[in-house]
């Protein structure tokens, strides 16, 4: 399928010929890159009630927002981590996207304000989501919340820290998850992979991905660790069923996929929808994309079914 209109047009908007490549940046520069990207979110979903938290961290406390939809408690939860290559984003930033979870899946949804390379580089966003994730299970019952019925999610770098708590859960104990949600995650840095070659600057590029790794992890041999890397796991049995969502012209579509496969032939549940048309990053593109809103009603209804009583 060719690329979708009106992805094309979008990023004929946001990302020009001439622009400059992430790279080239600044940090500051990216993070607003990344804000004005969230601008095409669309007007944020009212939901029955929205909190802002702080929680108790291992560098000190983590803001966590709690969106709360309507429904007769207690609610299947939701522990999310947003994306922006480990260097950007915020629970501000991710406002219109995890309102819109909330609604269609009729989860409580913790979102997670965990710390940014490269002033904090790995593991320290891995330590305050699994953190995050721990108190919103032991938390589940203020929450309007089963602990029972406990998920962690993610986009882009927050797929691949949602992939990482739930591999931390289950080697360590101590932290029941029902579900994963992996959304265009960041599972491996996979340069020649056909994606990469197939969709090299459409929106990402090598280098740029490179340059995101690059500040989230210092040592070399933090790429074959499986709490950074989770390809690099020997063993995928025993996680919780897996909904993974990639997007066709995606430079990271087949590492996604390929873990995909790794799960499923570990005995992993596993649904693999591929998005066909749509780029990297189009969950948070309501405003502008209408594949978006069919790709969370479908989002909410895995999630309803699989956290169901």
């Amino acid at each position: 399928m060719p690329l979708d209109p009106q992805a094309e047009a979008l990023l004929r908007q946001f990302a020009p010929p001439g622009s400059p490549p992430v790279q080239t940046l600044s940090i500051a520069e990216a993070r607003q890159t990344m804000a004005v990207f969230a601008a095409f979110g669309g007007p944020p979903e009212p939901v029955h009630q929205v909190d802002d938290r702080s929680i108790p961290g291992p560098a000190g406390n983590i803001p966590v927002r709690i969106y709360t939809p309507r429904g007769r408690g207690p609610l299947p939860l939701l522990v999310y981590f947003h994306g922006g290559g480990w260097i950007a984003g915020d629970i501000r930033v991710y406002d219109t996207l995890c309102r819109a979870l909330a609604n269609a899946s009729g989860c409580v949804v913790a979102s997670v304000d965990y710390r940014l390379a490269p002033e904090h580089p790995f593991p320290a966003a891995v330590e305050d989501c699994h953190a995050a994730a721990r108190w919103a299970v032991a938390s589940a019952g203020a929450l309007q919340a089963d602990p029972g019925r406990v998920a962690v999610g993610g986009d882009s770098a927050g797929g691949n820290l949602a992939a990482v708590v739930a591999l931390r859960a289950r080697d360590q104990g101590g932290l029941p998850l029902a579900y994963q949600l992996l959304i265009y995650p960041c599972i491996e840095y996979l340069p020649d992979l056909p994606s990469y070659r197939e969709n090299e600057g459409i929106l990402l590029t090598r280098e740029g991905i490179a340059w995101m790794w690059g500040h989230y992890l210092k040592e070399e041999s933090d790429r074959k660790n499986p709490y950074a890397v989770p390809l690099q796991a020997a063993d995928l049995r025993g996680l919780p069923p897996t909904l993974v969502i990639t997007a066709e012209f995606d430079p990271l579509r087949d590492e996604g996929e390929q873990y995909a496969a790794r799960l499923r032939a570990a005995g992993v549940p596993v649904v693999l929808k591929r998005y066909a048309g749509m780029i990297h990053g189009f969950l948070s593109l309501a405003g502008v994309l209408d594949r978006t809103r069919e790709a969370m009603a479908e989002i909410g209804e895995q999630l309803r079914a699989s956290l169901a009583r």
